[in-house]
């Protein structure tokens, strides 16, 4: 437990010396494409995550209930997990420190729960609150979807505890228990899980995908949608880069957004409109600057889409002087806004689902 919280501190002060910088590094420029237009069906569209894209992940599915049919929470905990009772009384970056401090210990050593931290009724009568006040959609339309939540045993980073009561929150909004898979019984470490790619499967670095002799993406996206077509034995359509600066609603800075995201197409997805959306959104020192292309193909997604119409989205983050990780924002760093329809990194992922619904291929 000692060892433990000095972690936790050591992680926190290094983390609250970032927020006090001002400014934000620069990504290079790249040179990529439009997102294309492909018809897709965006009212089917599914999530997935790990660590703060696990968080993410579940904020996007409460912000667009409507759009979503299914969250994937890995190695991650309940919605609003991190937001601080003191949320918004201190200006500038206070608000985000103080929410900081209960994300790492609370959120994810679950060092605070004697106090209350990671409760998921009082999570949920706060979404409910929140939904209530439209800043998320209706908590009816979450109530509908399929679940699916992972954590391994030699995860240490994000303990097994809090995801177990992600899934509690999930049942406390009216999930039925039909509708939510909890998966604990791999020894992975902090990772993505793959049946063939990746560190041995209790390592938790770079680039956090590790071979448990487990198909994760595919297990998840069963969950989700049902049975599927099997899989193919490569990917057979096309990784795009594309500009992220439009969707960011001239705000590069202030979204903390890579300049380039990718997207995979499948070659059916090009040829005929109507193709689902999977949005995966990579954890913290996972995004392409950090560890390249690893999560975005050794992931697996791209092999079911491939067979089952199904385009996969990957957003990405850039690291910068107050994220110096590369994080999904889910403890406030973009602004106080950041659980709703208005935080700057939910807001332009939806937009890219809008750019992926314009137009169509053949019909």
């Amino acid at each position: 437990m000692i060892d433990t919280m000095r972690i936790a501190t050591r992680n926190l002060l290094f983390l609250a010396m970032m927020l006090t910088l001002a400014g934000c590094r620069e990504a290079p420029h790249e040179q990529t494409s439009s997102l294309p237009a492909l018809g897709a069906n965006v009212n089917e569209t599914t999530v997935s995550g790990i660590s703060s894209g696990a968080y993410m992940a579940g904020q996007f599915q409460m912000a667009h209930a409507k759009r979503v049919v299914g969250a994937a929470i890995i190695a991650g905990g309940p919605y609003g997990c991190s937001e601080s009772i003191f949320a918004n009384t201190l200006p500038g970056t206070g608000t985000a420190f103080l929410n900081l401090s209960k994300a790492v210990n609370g959120c994810m050593l679950d060092l605070l729960e004697i106090w209350g931290v990671a409760d998921p009724a009082e999570l949920a009568a706060k979404a409910e609150a929140r939904a209530a006040k439209g800043e998320i959609d209706p908590i009816a339309d979450v109530t509908r979807d399929r679940l699916y939540l992972f954590t391994g045993t030699s995860d240490r980073t994000v303990v097994p505890s809090i995801v177990k009561h992600a899934a509690e929150f999930y049942a406390k909004l009216g999930v039925p228990a039909a509708n939510i898979e909890l998966v604990s019984s791999y020894p992975a470490g902090h990772a993505f899980v793959t049946d063939n790619e990746g560190n041995a499967c209790d390592v938790s670095a770079k680039p956090y995908v590790v071979n448990c002799a487990y198909d994760q993406a595919g297990a998840l996206l069963k969950q989700m949608y049902g049975d599927l077509q099997p899989r193919t034995e490569a990917a057979t359509g096309d990784f795009i880069d594309f500009d992220q600066r439009p969707f960011a609603a001239n705000d590069m800075s202030g979204s903390g957004l890579a300049e380039t995201g990718v997207v995979y197409v499948p070659k059916a997805c090009r040829e005929k409109s109507g193709c689902r959306v999977h949005i995966a959104f990579h954890g913290c020192a996972q995004n392409r600057e950090t560890v390249g292309n690893a999560f975005i193909t050794e992931s697996g997604f791209a092999r079911w889409a491939d067979t089952n119409r199904l385009i996969v989205l990957f957003p990405q983050v850039a690291a910068s002087p107050i994220n110096p990780q590369g994080c999904w924002d889910w403890w406030g760093y973009t602004g106080p806004q950041y659980l709703t329809h208005d935080a700057p990194q939910i807001a332009a992922v939806n937009r890219m689902l809008d750019g992926l619904q314009a137009g169509g291929g053949g019909a």
